[in-house]
């Protein structure tokens, strides 16, 4: 197992920010790690590479406890914070020279320099000042160092923030690549991210695991729960009419004709029968499928 968590706690002052976390991730999978601001994400990612202790629990990466052993941890992780930590005023290849010869990659620097340069896409750019470039080329250079010593786990801290259209799709497309030969935990607030290049989705909340799935098999438990139907009518009415249809569990206004109803089960065959009992013209009926931010809302309590 690459990564395994068992019922790790963790305080900052009186607050408990991790609350018996328990999760394991296996080889070649990646992880999208997703949560509220607040929720442990980064203070989780952070006890993983080994910068923040824990106090209970058990953290281990490709079977080695990570309190035992710090520096065998670091070799086998490759680490991007969310604020990525370059040197401005290097040269992109001076800089990952300098982090290759901080791995102690000796003979074989310059060649991982050089490999790291042209699989980030870095190659019209490696003559530049970091400190010139894009965010985006920055959090390839981010990527790059995250890579150089051929971790076997990378741990990626919101590898796309602030980064363009253009930008998102090939850090994206990278990132998949990475992921078909290790394994790859990432945190994001962009819940397309996850549905483009996650294989499995770890839900956060208050410091405690509310969601380790795959994405499909999340909303999909959650659309079996709770059906949404969207009704629209010819003429404006009291929503709470809809509650004298068995099943219907919650009925909302959108708009004067336009409304929201809940309920546990499929209701359009009785939703349109009611309609047409009560004399009204029924102009749309539609099941709305949730995604993925609506079952983080749920699961978050977001608003």
């Amino acid at each position: 197992m690459s990564i395994s968590i068992k019922q790790v706690i963790k305080h900052y002052g009186e607050q408990r920010v991790l609350n018996d976390v328990s999760f394991e991730i296996g080889s070649g999978q990646i992880v999208g790690f997703i949560g509220p601001n607040g929720a442990g994400k980064s203070t989780m990612m952070k006890i993983i590479t080994g910068f923040v202790p824990y106090e209970k629990g058990s953290v281990q990466v490709c079977d080695l406890e990570v309190n035992d052993n710090p520096l065998e941890i670091k070799k086998l992780i490759g680490y991007l914070p969310e604020h990525n930590p370059l040197y401005l005023e290097m040269y992109v290849r001076e800089y990952l020279q300098f982090i290759g010869e901080m791995y102690k990659l000796g003979k074989n620097t310059k060649g991982r320099v050089d490999e790291m340069i042209e699989r980030t896409g870095l190659t019209l750019e490696y003559k530049k000042k970091i400190g010139q470039l894009s965010k985006g080329y920055r959090q390839r250079v981010g990527l790059a160092q995250a890579l150089i010593h051929d971790p076997k786990v990378l741990i990626l801290d919101e590898p796309t923030t602030g980064l363009d259209p253009n930008q998102l799709v090939d850090v994206r497309n990278l990132i998949s690549e990475i992921g078909k030969e290790k394994t790859v935990m990432l945190s994001t607030h962009i819940m397309q991210e996850v549905s483009a290049i996650c294989d499995r989705v770890l839900i956060i909340n208050q410091g405690n695991i509310v969601a380790d799935e795959k994405e499909k098999d999340i909303i999909s438990a959650k659309n079996q729960k709770t059906h949404i139907l969207t009704v629209e009518l010819d003429k404006e009415i009291d929503e709470k009419i809809f509650l004298e249809i068995k099943g219907v569990q919650k009925a909302t206004k959108l708009q004067p004709t336009l409304f929201q109803l809940e309920s546990a089960e499929d209701i359009r065959a009785e939703v349109f029968r009611f309609v047409n009992e009560k004399g009204f013209a029924l102009l749309t009926l539609n099941q709305q499928e949730r995604n993925m931010e609506d079952v983080f809302h749920e699961l978050t309590g977001a608003k």
